[in-house]
């Protein structure tokens, strides 16, 4: 990760906060992020679908956060998927429930 200091997560514009490496990182679930995750992942219902059946894959996951993260200036999607395992599955399962719930409630 460089250097940069991110701007913090806002929620009032739907972004959840992920902490990594004593970093935080904004995922914000704009309209053009959720297409681009659904073009790569299918359709946004079967994947809330699959993450409530506890089916979500760990790179559909990590595909979900590359396409919301708010700078990806700051790190390449191979090193985010590293971070998001390192500091494990039940650290990032919030930000996951808050992004799954702005697909669905929207803001």
């Amino acid at each position: 990760m460089s250097g940069a200091k991110a701007e913090r997560p806002n929620p009032e514009r739907g972004e959840a906060a992920l902490a990594i490496g004593g970093d935080m990182l904004a995922l914000r679930p704009s309209f053009a992020a959720l297409v681009a995750a659904e073009a790569e992942l299918g359709p946004l219902f079967a994947l809330v679908e699959r993450a409530a059946d506890g089916k979500l894959s760990l790179g559909d996951l990590v595909a979900l956060f590359w396409h919301c993260l708010v700078d990806r200036d700051r790190m390449d999607r191979d090193t985010l998927g590293e971070a998001i395992l390192a500091v494990g599955l039940a650290k990032v399962t919030p930000v996951l429930k808050a992004i799954l719930q702005q697909i669905l409630a929207g803001k």
